[in-house]
């Protein structure tokens, strides 16, 4: 993770788990991240139904020039990502672990803006996968943000984060794009 704004909700992830897999729903504290928070976001999701913003940042609204919630997350993605995307979300749902990717947009030729991507699960009523906490941060903030909407994202690299169970590892592995690559970093639980 580059971008210091996911590196902070990743610690605070991190923190708020503790032992377990994933920090419940009710343990995420909005106040204590209040400096990020216009860039992240909370999904819900349901295997058949697969994920929904149940709440998006301000800045992350103004991307796209319009509200977020209730849309399907793999809404502000291009086709070929949204495919990507509902892979890995699955995986974060399914195995508990989060991941990190790159992620550019752009309103014109000659304005792109690249991202980060950090999606993370979190449990709720005991159950994890069914909610997620994630933030698409941009690398530098374009100046058109809030002006004119970006065009749908564009999946770039992934890395997981936290400790993958050897099924996501051969699920990642096998993922069809060979612009992809896979880095597993250890999320420091013993």
């Amino acid at each position: 993770m580059k971008h210091p704004s996911n590196q902070q909700l990743f610690s605070y992830w991190t923190e708020r788990r503790g032992e377990r897999d994933a920090p419940e729903r009710s343990d995420i504290d909005p106040g204590a991240i209040r400096s990020i928070l216009g860039d992240s976001f909370l999904l819900a999701y349901d295997a058949e139904a697969g994920s929904m913003f149940r709440v998006a940042g301000t800045r992350l609204c103004a991307l796209f020039g319009r509200e977020l919630r209730g849309e399907p997350f793999a809404s502000m993605w291009d086709e070929e990502s949204a495919t990507q995307l509902r892979d890995l979300v699955g995986i974060v749902a399914e195995e508990g672990i989060g991941f990190a990717a790159g992620a550019t947009t752009q309103v014109s030729e000659d304005a792109p803006c690249n991202f980060e991507l950090l999606l993370l699960p979190l449990a709720h009523r005991g159950t994890v996968g069914v909610r997620m906490l994630g933030m698409l941060a941009p690398l530098r903030r374009p100046y058109w943000l809030g002006i004119w909407p970006a065009q749908p994202l564009r999946l770039g690299v992934f890395q997981f984060v936290g400790q993958p169970s050897v099924a996501s590892l051969a699920v990642g592995i096998a993922s069809p794009a060979p612009r992809r690559s896979l880095t597993v970093i250890d999320g420091g639980r013993t």
